[in-house]
């Protein structure tokens, strides 16, 4: 039986938009050759003790709308993801029921449009937690905030590695808060 997907709509607790990214100089691939990669090699990109994705079916070489991952993360939550957008330089999950959040996320890598030398490998997703508890675990106590910061910039760090270039600088996080009340807190670190 196929597994409904959790929109963001569907969730619980504030709506996080969160960006991940990392700048590369004089990379040896294009967006395109480096996405290419990074679409046929999801789960080799991600950090496996923190979140191992596993393909349920489909070519392991490429990446196509509606396949899904299983995904076993650090600590009590799993989940699955389906592909919902393939493009040269970009892919999207949503994820599914079950999983520890409501939403969805984007991978993309780009040419800097200032430093056309400059590649930018992105992650971004908007998403809210599925339910209270884990809202509860993710925003108040924590850990799953820090397992998924962990997860997804190791994931930009490995991606600027297979690119060839020189990474001008760490993984740089940036998160904006949305509450139900419509007001907003807005965090970055590298």
């Amino acid at each position: 039986m196929e597994q409904s997907e959790q929109p963001a709509a569907t969730g619980s607790g504030p709506w996080l938009e969160r960006r991940y990214f990392i700048d590369v100089a004089r990379p040896r691939h294009t967006p395109t050759q480096l996405m290419r990669d990074v679409q046929a090699n999801v789960a080799d990109f991600a950090p496996e003790m923190l979140a191992d994705f596993k393909k349920k079916d489909g070519p392991d070489d490429c990446l196509r709308v509606g396949e899904e991952f299983e995904i076993t993360i650090l600590g009590p939550w799993n989940g699955c993801v389906r592909v919902t957008e393939v493009g040269d330089t970009h892919f999207e999950f949503i994820t599914l029921e079950g999983h520890p959040e409501a939403g969805r996320i984007q991978f993309e890598a780009h040419f800097l449009d200032e430093s056309p030398d400059v590649l930018r490998f992105e992650i971004r997703s908007r998403a809210r937690s599925r339910d209270g508890l884990v809202a509860f675990a993710y925003n108040t106590i924590g850990v799953g905030k820090r397992v998924q910061e962990a997860t997804w910039v190791e994931f930009c760090r490995r991606v600027a590695a297979a690119s060839g270039g020189q990474a001008l600088g760490d993984v740089t996080v940036e998160t904006l808060t949305h509450t139900e009340t419509g007001s907003h807190d807005h965090e970055r670190h590298a």
